[in-house]
């Protein structure tokens, strides 16, 4: 098969001709200096989103989480979040090599938890413990299957960290996923949170680039954290381009991501050999158990792979991820494909 179904990852897109346009005519300047006019675009425009003062922008997303542990952290203080979270999972280790603080993890629902689940995990004032610092919220959680944290609960732990003197943060990669299935803005979901990660290569569909953001003085000084990590860039515009245009474009458009991951799982759940939870279906992921076909993950993955099908796996679990670049058509085929091999 000459084209592959790729739906390993939301950050596999191809930018459109639109946005290649937009990039060839940014106007850039030096972004270390503050110079580039198109960078300042668009943090201004992530900001004012999210409804917060200021952002910084960075080339990923594991560069933005592990500049916001930094800024907000000291080495050997604690941070509070859910097991399967990006920083713990997916970012090579980086919050004990580079932060030094310690992930005091806790065993959510769908990647969410409570404060009752964390004020038991404080720790008191005594020089045996490490500090309680900081909660981190992702949302949506990828490892759950892009599943969306209740607000309900954000509010209960901005209480849990005003009365006990924590920071609030979001890793919102896919915050634009989760304000397009609640239909609400940007803004309503982030306004409990000191700070913010959000990204831009992922459902909006850029090729590179992510965000920090938050008050100015915590952005000040999380500007001289990018630098230790190497993250200032110069003419960077030409990349920001991107993200001014899909913030434009592309966020309304997320909902169609949804509804095609929602009818895909939909057609995995007629399946006796596979398990999946399609309540946990909420906005662009889909996560299928195949245990019961007597196959591990990778197995599948390959024999998918030789059909025209691409996805990842961990463990029993399949991952297959909606996005720009898969239309209807690869959602009938894939279905298809499925159907052959394993209903």
């Amino acid at each position: 098969m000459s084209k592959f179904i790729d739906l390993r990852s939301d950050t596999i897109t191809r930018p459109t001709p639109e946005m290649r346009k937009a990039m060839y005519e940014a106007e850039v300047g030096d972004d270390v200096f503050g110079d580039d006019p198109t960078v300042n675009k668009l943090q201004e425009r992530v900001a004012a989103l999210l409804g917060m003062e200021t952002a910084m922008y960075m080339p990923s997303g594991t560069m933005v989480n592990q500049v916001a542990l930094l800024t907000h952290t000291h080495p050997g203080d604690e941070v509070y979040c859910e097991i399967g979270c990006h920083i713990r999972n997916f970012e090579g280790g980086a919050p004990a090599v580079l932060a030094g603080v310690m992930l005091n993890t806790i065993q959510g629902k769908r990647g969410a938890f409570t404060a009752e689940d964390v004020e038991p995990q404080l720790r008191p004032i005594d020089s045996h413990f490490p500090p309680s610092r900081l909660i981190w919220v992702e949302n949506s959680a990828n490892r759950a299957g892009g599943t969306i944290f209740p607000q309900e609960e954000i509010l209960k732990l901005r209480r849990l960290a005003n009365r006990e003197d924590l920071m609030l943060h979001i890793d919102g990669a896919r915050i634009w996923n989760v304000a397009a299935a609640l239909g609400k803005p940007e803004k309503e979901i982030a306004e409990p949170f000191d700070s913010a990660s959000v990204c831009l290569s992922k459902g909006l569909g850029c090729p590179v680039g992510s965000c920090l953001v938050g008050k100015r003085d915590f952005i000040a000084r999380a500007h001289r954290n990018r630098k230790r990590l190497g993250g200032g860039m110069r003419q960077a515009g030409i990349i920001a381009a991107a993200g001014l245009y899909a913030l434009e474009h592309h966020r309304e458009r997320l909902v169609e991501d949804h509804a095609r991951a929602h009818r895909l799982a939909e057609s995995v759940a007629e399946i006796p050999c596979f398990q999946i939870d399609l309540d946990a279906i909420q906005t662009n992921i889909v996560i299928f158990d195949v245990s019961k076909t007597g196959r591990s993950g990778p197995e599948i993955v390959q024999e998918l792979k030789s059909h025209g099908v691409l996805s990842t796996s961990f463990g029993h679990n399949i991952r297959m991820v909606t996005h720009l670049d898969i239309t209807d058509a690869d959602i009938d085929n894939t279905i298809a494909i499925v159907r052959k091999l394993y209903a």
